[in-house]
């Protein structure tokens, strides 16, 4: 078994899916540059890592990926540009997502699933424990859940899963978990775990959304897992057999997150994301909210 109570500094962001939902606008644009409000979906994921103490990101691609890393590279043309216009505000706003992160990144050639772009992580992350955030769900940084969840590995060792209550009727679009209480009101253990289950076999109606903390025993259990539902490498089948076993790689635990997640997933939801996001911004939030009421009352 590892040592899975290094501090933890590094987070994984898969993001060489193809965004199929999103066709026709994602035919040639990553799904994860798709704008919420003003700022692409995948800077609020490294946000979140980099607010959990996770300066360290790397980010698993594809082919026509390269304008993420285009994203968080500098831009000295237009940073000039602004400079030379005095337009601090702009200058500043285009300079954050270069300043972030330490970022890195690494193709997955071959789509084989969540499992296996987490597998292409191995050689980065090496022995030590780590995140690994999804670029469909934002999680609002007034909730701040990766932190949480590294606090819970440091405690416990181990794996640590997010999870949350949803509707039974839906537990079909999600990995759900088989749990029992802890002493704490927002940790359970983990016994067993279900990729996307019918209603009738769900063991429970946790659950499980894109956040992990991962012991690196992961990796070689990965290694030997098969394909799995849609002949997909799965890391929802790596964590049942870890949790299955705890030699193997520590105790998997779970934290029920019952804060505000925006899915950017689903078209609806990710519309949904962008006018509760708007609502919110200080600069943004009085003159929509104020458009958005006169517009429900007289178009709806």
């Amino acid at each position: 078994m590892t040592n899975s109570r290094n501090r933890i500094s590094k987070a994984v962001i898969p993001a060489a899916g193809l965004g199929t939902r999103f066709l026709p606008a994602t035919k040639a644009t990553p799904k994860e540059m798709l704008p919420v409000v003003d700022k692409p979906a995948i800077q609020y994921v490294v946000e979140e890592a980099v607010t959990a103490g996770l300066s360290d990101v790397l980010m698993i691609t594809g082919r026509n990926k390269r304008p993420l890393e285009d994203h968080f590279d500098r831009n000295y043309e237009l940073e000039e540009v602004l400079r030379t216009k005095g337009d601090a505000t702009k200058l500043t706003r285009v300079q954050e997502s270069s300043d972030l992160a330490t970022m890195h990144y690494v193709r997955q050639g071959d789509p084989r699933g969540l499992g296996h772009a987490v597998l292409c992580a191995a050689p980065h992350v090496g022995e030590q424990p780590f995140a690994v955030l999804l670029g469909d769900d934002l999680i609002d940084p007034r909730d701040p859940l990766l932190a949480r969840m590294t606090a819970v590995q440091e405690e416990y060792g181990g794996s640590v899963i997010a999870l949350m209550e949803v509707d039974p009727e839906t537990i079909h679009l999600y990995g759900c978990a088989a749990a029992s209480p802890t002493g704490e009101d927002d940790v359970v253990n983990v016994a067993d775990l279900v990729e996307k289950p019918s209603a009738a076999e769900a063991p429970s109606n946790l659950a499980i959304i894109g956040r992990y903390v991962l012991d690196p025993a992961v990796f070689e259990v990965l290694r030997k897992t098969s394909p799995g539902r849609g002949g997909e490498i799965q890391i929802t089948d790596a964590l049942q057999t870890l949790a299955s076993d705890p030699s193997l790689g520590g105790p998997v635990h779970g934290v029920v997150f019952r804060g505000r997640r925006y899915d950017t997933g689903d078209r609806g939801d990710y519309l949904r994301a962008i006018v509760r996001l708007a609502c919110e911004r200080e600069d943004l939030g009085p003159d929509f909210r104020e458009w958005l009421r006169e517009y429900v009352s007289k178009e709806m």
